[in-house]
């Protein structure tokens, strides 16, 4: 086997610098980076997104040493689209360093991070694949969040701002552990934003407790010359809900993993998202959801609008095990071209081992749709503001489809902010 070095990464290195204090799930992360490297052409998780690009990159440990000016700037950006408030509670990363002095703490809530506890649990398998090796090997810090039992913790902020200077490009794994106990609720608005050339390789922890409800929105707009590689591992208990929604606009090359486990009767998990790409962008949304348990419930829509030369994935799997009976599992994937030249993958799956079950699947591809077109512009409208009007009604359902109003405010913000930069 010919194996390509991971991502300009020197993993034995970084083991003997004495970083994994004899962390097993780090050494065997490390090792099966080394066998297997980046994705080669017959990985079939990694059919459609390449990551060749990255291999002969030697990626520098990032700093929180950067021009606080630009980093306030981005921050602002993202308190500006989120709505939330000057107020309101935030906690946020720079490089992947927790900054405290940025921070608003939450109360009612246990929080800590993750350079100070500095361990990895056994849920995560460190070796399942590319993106969550690379982060169990070089994760340093990220938020570790409890809700209590019982609490709902209202909303909060988590900012991620990336900012790579003077020509040398970055890398930073943030790793985030979010618990919701039982009863407890949370809505999370997760957005990153960044500027220069770096690697943002996040890894989020969730675990939903029986009757826990955390609502989980990511905002990616990252600058353009980024690359966004983000894996999210899930566990939902009984009669628990993990409603989570990405919405994909920045970074050059960008991939979102979610890998949900219903563990126990009526837990529900929703794996929703949009991706808005313009230019030469690509943009990837795999999913996992395996149904380990009986009566439960997945929900998927993913909705893309592609313009220029952008390039879209959509890979999603519904896994049911034999024991899951009486399962509901739905999934769809819609794209819309804008050009010629914009591509889309799709590949939806169901695997299902069980008898009792009601499980679909389906995708769509098309152009706007030119009788409607003609319909508004016989009534007056000019032509960008017809398609304005068809893009919006195509993306309003599936942003609608999130059950936080909070959540669901800022992100039709961020849709109206990306509208107005971007001339499609």
């Amino acid at each position: 086997m010919n194996a390509i070095a991971p991502v300009g990464v020197n993993a034995s290195a970084f083991l003997d610098r004495g970083d994994v204090k004899g962390s097993a799930a780090r050494r065997r992360a490390a090792d099966f980076l080394r066998q297997a490297g980046l994705p080669r052409a017959g990985v079939e998780a990694w059919k459609y997104t390449s990551l060749r690009a990255l291999a002969g990159v030697a990626f520098a440990a990032a700093t929180q040493d950067v021009d606080p000016s630009v980093v306030d700037a981005l921050l602002a950006e993202i308190e500006t689209v989120s709505g939330l408030g000057a107020a309101a509670p935030r906690v946020v990363f720079v490089n992947g360093h927790f900054d405290a002095a940025r921070s608003r703490l939450p109360t009612g809530v246990r929080v800590s991070t993750f350079a100070a506890e500095g361990r990895i649990g056994d849920d995560i398998d460190p070796a399942g694949d590319v993106t969550t090796a690379l982060n169990t090997v070089l994760a340093h810090d990220g938020l570790v969040l409890v809700v209590p039992e019982g609490v709902d913790a209202g909303c909060l902020l988590l900012a991620s701002i990336g900012v790579a200077a003077g020509g040398v490009p970055i890398s930073f794994h943030p790793r985030h552990s979010i618990v919701v106990e039982k009863g407890g609720r949370l809505a999370l608005l997760d957005a990153a934003a960044g500027q220069g050339f770096y690697l943002h390789n996040p890894l989020y922890d969730i675990t939903v407790a029986g009757g826990g409800h955390l609502s989980h929105a990511r905002v990616q707009v990252e600058g353009q010359e980024a690359v966004h590689l983000a894996v999210s591992h899930a566990r939902i208990a009984a009669a628990g809900l993990y409603d989570s929604f990405t919405l994909t606009l920045g970074a050059s090359l960008s991939r979102h993993e979610v890998h949900a486990v219903l563990t126990a009767t009526r837990a529900c998990v929703h794996v929703n998202g949009a991706q808005l790409l313009t230019g030469r962008q690509h943009g990837d949304l795999t999913s996992v959801i395996t149904h380990a348990a009986p009566d439960c419930i997945s929900r998927q829509t993913v909705k893309n609008v592609l313009s220029g030369q952008a390039h879209g994935v959509f890979q999603g799997k519904i896994h049911v095990d034999r024991i899951a009976q009486k399962t509901d599992g739905y999934q769809m994937n819609q794209a819309l071209l804008l050009s010629d030249q914009a591509e889309i993958d799709a590949k939806p799956e169901l695997e299902i081992y069980a008898d009792d079950v009601k499980c679909s699947h389906g995708a769509t591809v098309g152009a706007l749709d030119e009788d409607q077109l003609f319909y508004l512009r016989s009534r007056g409208i000019s032509g960008d503001v017809a398609r304005s009007i068809l893009i919006r009604a195509f993306l309003h359902d599936v942003v609608d489809l999130i059950d936080d109003q909070r959540l669901k405010d800022s992100l039709n913000l961020t849709v109206e902010s990306w509208w107005k930069r971007e001339v499609v």
